[in-house]
């Protein structure tokens, strides 16, 4: 298998299938961000590809039925190559329903509602978008590429077209004070969208990043546990549109899960011990023990 850089997924696709098809990420200039550093990006040849997925075909007892596509950004790929790839998928792995992957806001932006609607038929779906944020303030800080109203533009082409996605919410980008603002202006721009899921997890630095420079430098000061915590809070309480939430990151002490608005007081009940646990200190040391997403 060709794989440039680790695996990387959301916990709840660990039982997948992994197929690279980008290396790197298209991007690379978020500054908090120091995933696939280890490799510039390219879009695997089709050929490499085609490699790799008869090599998973050769384990008879593997009966993958969802693939998740490796790279920061798979989607950025154009509709004939994504076409291909799953003519490949099916033709080798009948047995597959669906494909995933990594995706930004911007990978959008070369399909047509027409294409998506096609992939989307394909079994493209549930796409992982790292929007992080409906802040334009904080996604200018942060040099994601792209303001919130494009966020909105592209994602509803992907309402329009029926393939269900799942949006990213990453607490603590805002930094200390910041988090409530953070969490309504993001709240925002998911109630003019239908994702199928928001998934909640916090901003945790490392020291190759440049947000990291900045904190050392006294450019960004951290948020507290207790502003993580309430910060979510606030993002749950704002949020409208029926959907499911998790927060089952490694970045958060434990895992938070349940549908909106169904499960709302379930959820801010466990936020609201985590609270208090951050209040009374017990949570103080949680971040520095965390050595890898």
């Amino acid at each position: 298998m060709h794989f440039s850089s680790g695996i990387n997924r959301p916990p709840y696709e660990a039982y997948d299938a992994f197929l690279q098809i980008t290396s790197g990420c298209s991007h690379r200039k978020c500054v908090f961000c120091s995933f696939y550093n280890d490799a510039k990006f390219r879009i695997s040849p089709l050929e490499e590809v085609e490699e790799d997925i008869k090599e998973m075909a050769s384990y008879p007892y593997k009966k993958y039925d969802r693939i998740y596509l490796q790279g920061a950004d798979p989607f950025i790929a154009s509709y004939d190559y994504l076409m291909k790839v799953a003519d490949m998928i099916y033709k080798y792995l009948p047995n597959v329903k669906s494909i995933g992957g990594y995706a930004r806001i911007d990978n959008i932006r070369n399909k047509s509602v027409s294409q998506l609607r096609t992939l989307a038929k394909r079994g493209f779906k549930n796409f992982y978008f790292g929007n992080e944020s409906g802040d334009d303030f904080i996604l200018k800080r942060m040099n994601k590429g792209y303001k919130a109203e494009d966020v909105i533009k592209n994602l509803r082409k992907l309402d329009e077209a029926g393939m269900p996605y799942i949006m990213n919410f990453l607490g603590g980008l805002g930094g200390h004070n910041y988090g409530d603002s953070h969490a309504v202006k993001s709240a925002e721009v998911i109630n003019q969208l239908n994702p199928v899921m928001v998934y909640a997890s916090e901003l945790t630095l490392f020291p190759e990043t440049p947000l990291s420079e900045d904190l050392n430098t006294g450019k960004f000061e951290e948020a507290t546990e207790e502003e993580r915590y309430q910060e979510l809070s606030v993002l749950v309480e704002n949020i409208k549109i029926p959907t499911v939430f998790k927060a089952e990151h490694v970045t958060l002490p434990v895992p938070i899960r349940g549908r909106l608005p169904e499960d709302r007081n379930k959820i801010q009940n466990t936020l609201n011990g985590l609270i208090d646990l951050a209040k009374s200190g017990k949570l103080d040391k949680f971040r520095e023990n965390i050595f890898s997403l």
